[in-house]
């Protein structure tokens, strides 16, 4: 877009509309891609605080999953789906291939993780996985991720895929391989700034 004049009809550089225009911040990130080969031997009871349940969502109303990806994901920067049009996410997240399970606190979403079951019988990709804040610390997380890891394998996959990055939760790491994934990559992304 062309830059606006200012009052004596000069060109003004970084604004638009009469307002400063900031560049988007980027960030780099290491991205750790970790991958599981078999079934977990472990159970987790259902927590008893708060009142939890998971649901597997269906027909997700755009502004729903865009309202439920902005509270778990900003945080950490996520933004593959911050970007894309809302044709391309509907496409994406109504797809026969996609699974979405939305985690329920006290009756509130807390929560979500979604699969992708596109590249089966070969493996399924653990896209998303994340907490809310306020939901965090809560003991949630271990069960939460045990039942993702559960809905992957009922798919029958060789194997299960997920990646975290720098700017994840600082647990997320640790609890990926204490639920049996194992790094096999590592690489770097440039993500922008959620401002």
């Amino acid at each position: 877009m062309p830059d606006k004049n200012d009052q004596n009809g000069k060109s003004t550089p970084g604004k638009q509309g009469g307002k400063r225009v900031r560049k988007a911040r980027k960030l780099t990130a290491r991205v750790t891609h970790l991958e599981m080969n078999s079934r977990p031997g472990k159970t987790l009871p259902l927590p008893s605080r708060p009142r939890t349940a998971l649901l597997r969502a269906e027909n997700i109303p755009i502004s729903f999953y865009r309202w439920l990806y902005e509270q778990v994901g900003k945080e950490h920067h996520w933004y593959v789906r911050r970007v894309m049009s809302d044709n391309d996410v509907a496409a994406t997240i109504n797809a026969e291939t996609t699974h979405i399970e939305i985690l329920y606190a006290d009756g509130c979403p807390a929560g979500f993780f979604e699969l992708d079951a596109s590249k089966l019988p070969e493996s399924v990709e653990l896209v998303y996985f994340g907490i809310a804040p306020p939901y965090q610390g809560l003991g949630l997380g271990k069960w939460f991720l045990l039942q993702a890891i559960e809905s992957a394998w009922d798919m029958d996959p060789q194997k299960i895929t997920v990646h975290t990055n720098t700017l994840d939760h600082p647990a997320a790491l640790g609890l990926y391989q204490r639920m049996g994934f194992s790094p096999c990559a590592i690489s770097e992304e440039t993500v922008t700034v959620w401002e």
